[in-house]
């Protein structure tokens, strides 16, 4: 599953509900468009607690030269098309775009940006799926509904134990899906009336905190609804109230497609794509359409890494170029299949991906072997795989979370690096709340909170999640590789993980309410800190 977090979602439609939550919050005193934090260094920036990119090219690398470095992004899709994109996708060199024949050999039909493993070859596109708990209760249901453990054979016990531990997650799905659901089926729109019937009162198009902020109007209580929603839009980091509008409709079309289709026992899509999805040998299956149905992740994501930085519009990725996104479509909304993973990542490396952004995960892996394989060939082949530690507030160290960071052997994985998701503010909010931490499985945590980056049909917005964090570190990771191409994953993580900065800043634990030491949360006790990162590169060669 692609990792918006829901509760940070949900939590934002009762905060800029003014009517019905009014957060009471000090205004800002700045209006301006949100700003690219996390590109900022806390040292020169009164503790932002950004990854100190600026400063890292200014000081650092400026006059230096790169080398070209492709990341793969596999996600939900890209809008390719974008201003602040389509400058720094990667192009396959030998592929001749929509000629219909596989140019390059590769066995991928005018694959020019990437490939989509969850399309079909008539040009349809899986856009949502069943979660793998529904998928899994399918299946294991007909066989063990209404018995016992005793009443199983031996042998098939722990399959049985399986069909609980399933069964649960699913029940736990169910309740919580339907709670979001409505929760913003009935806020979105009643936001969206309210805000039609203030531009109509104040006569104004658009309601952003300028405007908000000092109203066109004498009369009392529109000036007091203003000052309501333009304090809780500074508080969630809005430039208006209409992008505000937008997640919350984009949350309700997702959630009422989780309740519809992704719990559905019987909603089977992957006709669409034909292929058999437990044939794990089956390599050559999808299309080429890399940007499908709905790119609004997997764009965000891409602009992170390396949204143009030279054409002076819109957003600055952490890495510049050389550095380039492959698209490689294989995860819906819902949950993606084990098969399409290890394809795209096996896709990725094969095509000349370095680094692999992989902004998504989920609790149950039937084919966790193939996967697992995939991310060994990729070390092999001197790969980096930067992993999202996920957004249901719990320690991974204690519910494994997939792919996970440590093989089937018990064995840490040596070229995948798992990221938390942090905000600006180094005090007891420095750590999302909806992140997921460990001790144990997540190693750093980097900006993932209010992150401005690419959406698709050439806008701009604010998204939050480790799936933002997670990026955040791919970027790193490209920087490094560009400018120092010799060092190998290990190396690049190695470094990582070493250069981010200690903290024991008190927080809130994640989805509670008591505090823990910052360094708690994960086996560095660190924040990401490109800077440092290129200090310490710069003595490795």
């Amino acid at each position: 599953m692609r990792f918006f977090p829901f509760s940070y979602q949900a939590g934002l439609v009762a905060l800029l509900l003014p009517l019905a939550a009014a957060a009471q919050t000090t205004p800002s005193s700045s209006d301006a468009q949100p700003t690219q934090w996390h590109l900022l260094d806390p040292q020169q920036n009164n503790g932002v607690m950004g990854l100190s990119a600026e400063r890292t090219y200014q000081e650092l690398l400026k006059g230096r030269t790169a080398t070209p470095v492709t990341v793969a992004v596999i996600d939900g899709g890209v809008d390719t098309a974008h201003v602040d994109l389509r400058g720094v996708m990667w192009r396959n060199p030998k592929e001749i775009a929509g000629n219909g024949k596989d140019d390059d050999g590769n066995g991928y039909i005018d694959d020019v940006y990437g490939w989509n493993f969850i399309g079909g070859q008539d040009g349809r596109n899986i856009d949502v799926e069943a979660y793998e708990d529904t998928r899994m209760l399918a299946r294991l249901e007909p066989l063990y509904q209404g018995k016992t453990r005793n009443q199983v054979p031996a042998a098939k016990r722990a399959e049985f134990d399986l069909y609980q531990q399933v069964k649960k997650s699913y029940q736990t799905h169910y309740r919580e899906d339907n709670e979001h659901y409505d929760q913003v089926k009935d806020t979105y729109p009643q936001t969206q009336a309210i805000a039609d019937q203030m531009k109509q009162a104040l006569g104004v198009s658009r309601l952003d905190t300028a405007t908000l902020r000092n109203p066109p109007t004498d009369n009392a209580d529109l000036r007091k609804i203003s000052q309501l929603f333009y304090q809780n839009l500074k508080a969630g980091g809005y430039a208006d109230l209409e992008s505000v509008l937008d997640d919350m409709k984009r949350a309700y079309d997702q959630t009422k497609n989780l309740v519809e289709y992704s719990l559905d026992l019987k909603y089977t899509p992957r006709g669409i794509v034909g292929d058999d999805p437990d044939n794990l040998k089956q390599r050559f299956y999808g299309n080429a359409d890399v940007t499908g149905p709905d790119p609004t992740h997997g764009t965000h994501v891409a602009g992170i890494i390396a949204g143009d930085r030279t054409n002076n519009v819109g957003i600055m990725g952490v890495a510049g170029l050389p550095v380039r996104i492959m698209a490689v479509r294989a995860v819906p909304n819902g949950d993606e299949r084990d098969k399409d993973v290890a394809n795209a990542i096996r896709y990725a490396v094969d095509n000349g991906a370095q680094i692999i952004n992989m902004s998504f995960g989920k609790y149950f892996s039937p084919h966790r072997e193939a996967v697992e394989e995939a991310i060994r060939y990729a070390d092999t082949k001197g790969v980096l795989l930067v992993h999202s530690a996920g957004n249901e507030s719990i320690d991974i160290d204690t519910k494994k979370q997939y792919p996970s960071p440590v093989f089937l052997n018990g064995k840490t994985i040596p070229n995948m690096i798992t990221v938390g998701a942090a905000s600006r503010t180094n005090n007891q909010e420095l750590v999302a709340d909806f992140s997921n931490y460990g001790k144990k499985n997540v190693d750093v945590f980097a900006p993932g909170v209010q992150i401005y980056s690419t959406l698709p049909n050439n806008t701009y917005g604010n998204e939050s999640g480790t799936s933002m964090a997670g990026p955040m570190v791919a970027g790193m990771a490209a920087v490094l590789k560009a400018y120092f191409p010799k060092l190998s994953p290990e190396d690049l993580k190695r470094i990582i993980r070493e250069s981010a900065t200690p903290l024991h800043t008190k927080v809130l634990k994640p989805g509670g309410k008591t505090t823990i030491d910052f360094a708690e949360l994960s086996n560095t006790g660190g924040l990401v800190n490109l800077y440092k990162a290129v200090q310490m590169a710069q003595q490795v060669q």
